[in-house]
């Protein structure tokens, strides 16, 4: 959900601030004014193509930051994006760099931009299945899983038998070289952690002398004639005769009596290893042959022993597929025959619940397309089953939402036959039907209400502000029906050369200081500025009679 939005010289916008409601944010003004280019920014917060041509004019680079709340985040993300008069563009999240698949990630996922022109979700049919999902998830969602596992199990089985059939018909040249490395290792028959242990063996062998003379050299100044532990002991003894005299002493002898007992444990070590030291000559030649052709295994398929065996592991498993290849092809393929029938019967299931559920959703959909002065069209789920070669993790059959113009007339698909405006309301009217189970938390209608008025302005209002309740909405109107119905209103507004801007009286407020080009304001309004700006949108002007009408839908659209 979007707390506030900065934007910085994007187009006609030198600086602005929007703080839409938790429900319902209506924006309005003159054709003109800027709406466009508020919509733009939006956009490059959400991830989309940024164009250097949005650098407003005169400017070296723009910025659009937002802060954006998801459900049970007290503390928000704060993302921005920097976009130079050389097209380059920025992103942070969090105050940290990223990229701009991030920032679509992180932001675009929650937020859909339904503008007329821009329907991408809806025109395109291949997301239509999802949206029957989202709605239809407790009794779908179990069943979709099933059939995605099994969907994966089933190309993983196919990918295996395509493995051992390509392995079966490895060239000679490469079996040969396979057979060749198996033979060299195994002449060897090196074990894993051999290399590590043998290396330290070597070590201790090489140098078994030496080692015996140290041991030798440190239990004799411990243990023997006048050795430390002797001196140690005389020490405490002298300490301890005079204990009586001085408490000290007795604390000092104890802690040397303890350190005699170190003392003798390192020397009976040292004497015990001393005694242990073996040199042999012959197990010592052994050992370092056995050293160099370990060695020798590394140098070629190393350069570590791990790296020896999974060579030997690869050349094995290649020499037994084409020695076994009948056998081991066998039994992938009827691994792969299982998987495939557990993917034939939760393809089943799974069209049998979607059947089941859009003839549901389709209706609940229609019946908001008919608040929405739709006459009589209404929209259908086709459902077509594919060839097993095109079934997808998605599902095993074709499903898309076709349009119906009105009652009598045959569905065709809806990227097809709907118009822009019609497309707007059938989008509409699925976002109310999909209410909470939408995983989009803010919507951003522009132009929903093209070729709208009359009744269908009220009813357009009225489904918008129902949306509201489980969405933050967005809306650039042009209805007042709409405008009225808003938590929080905006006005955007042009002004010419640091002139007060032209028209209605909440515009004429938005006036200042003299600037070098056209720039586009943003201005929340209340009170009477808002009352003015609804009389505008009525008849165009603020006569008494507009300004009246204009109260009286204010006060209508508070009690709702």
């Amino acid at each position: 959900m979007i707390d506030e939005i900065h934007v910085q010289n994007v187009a006609l916008i030198r600086d602005a601030h929007l703080v839409p409601a938790r429900g319902l944010t209506v924006l309005t003004g003159e054709t003109g004014a800027g709406k466009t280019a508020l919509l733009s920014a939006l956009k490059l917060l959400c991830g989309e193509r940024a164009d250097a041509g949005f650098v407003r004019e005169g400017s070296r680079s723009l910025l659009v930051e937002g802060r954006m709340f998801a459900e049970g985040d007290l503390d928000g993300t704060v993302v921005s994006r920097k976009v130079g008069s050389d097209g380059r563009s920025r992103v942070s999240i969090d105050g940290s760099m990223a990229s701009v698949g991030e920032l679509a990630e992180r932001v675009g996922a929650t937020v859909d931009l339904c503008g007329q022109h821009e329907h991408q979700r809806l025109l395109k049919p291949q997301t239509h299945v999802g949206m029957l999902d989202a709605w239809a998830a407790d009794s779908i969602g179990p069943v979709l899983a099933a059939y995605q596992e099994a969907f994966s199990r089933a190309r993983d089985a196919a990918d295996e038998l395509a493995r051992i059939e390509e392995a079966g018909q490895a060239s000679s040249a490469k079996l040969e070289e396979a057979r060749f490395v198996l033979q060299r290792i195994d002449e060897v028959n090196p074990i894993a952690g051999e290399y590590e242990e043998l290396a330290s063996a070597l070590a201790r062998s090489e140098h078994a002398e030496s080692l015996a003379r140290a041991a030798d050299t440190a239990h004799k100044a411990l243990a023997g004639e006048a050795g430390a532990i002797d001196a140690v002991n005389a020490a405490a003894a002298a300490l301890d005769s005079m204990s009586g005299v001085d408490e000290q002493f007795g604390a000092q002898a104890s802690s040397l009596r303890e350190a005699t007992y170190v003392l003798e444990d390192v020397a009976r070590e040292a004497l015990a290893y001393r005694d242990s030291i073996e040199y042999d000559p012959d197990i010592l030649s052994e050992n370092q042959d056995r050293m160099g052709a370990l060695q020798g295994l590394m140098r070629t398929y190393g350069p570590r022993l791990e790296d020896v065996l999974e060579r030997r592991a690869e050349a094995a498993e290649l020499v037994s597929l084409v020695d076994r290849s009948a056998e081991h092809i066998s039994a992938a393929r009827k691994a792969l025959n299982e998987a495939e029938s557990v993917l034939a019967d939760a393809a089943k299931a799974l069209d049998a619940a979607r059947k089941k559920a859009a003839p549901r959703f389709a209706k609940a959909v229609s019946k908001q397309m008919a608040r929405l002065e739709m006459g009589g069209a209404a929209i259908e789920c086709a459902i077509e089953a594919l060839e097993r070669s095109q079934w997808t993790k998605t599902g095993p059959s074709r499903f898309e939402f076709l349009f119906k113009p009105a009652e009598g007339l045959t569905a065709r698909p809806l990227a097809r036959i709907a118009s822009g405006g019609e497309v707007s309301r059938v989008m509409l009217a699925i976002k109310v039907v999909l209410g909470e189970t939408d995983e989009v938390e803010t919507l951003v209608f522009d132009e929903v209400d093209a070729g709208v008025g009359g009744a269908t302005a009220v009813a357009l209002a009225s489904v918008l502000a129902d949306l509201a309740q489980t969405h933050q909405v967005i809306v650039v109107t042009h209805l007042p029906q709409v405008a009225v119905m808003g938590r929080i209103h905006y006005l955007v507004a042009k002004r010419e050369d640091g002139g007060d801007t032209d028209g209605s009286a909440a515009e004429a407020s938005v006036g200042g200081e003299g600037a070098a080009v056209p720039e586009t304001v943003l201005v929340e309004l209340e009170g009477p500025k808002r009352v003015a700006e609804v009389a505008r949108m009525l008849s165009g002007d603020a006569s008494e009679a507009s300004l009246a009408h204009a109260r009286e839908m204010l006060e209508r659209a508070s009690v709702r």
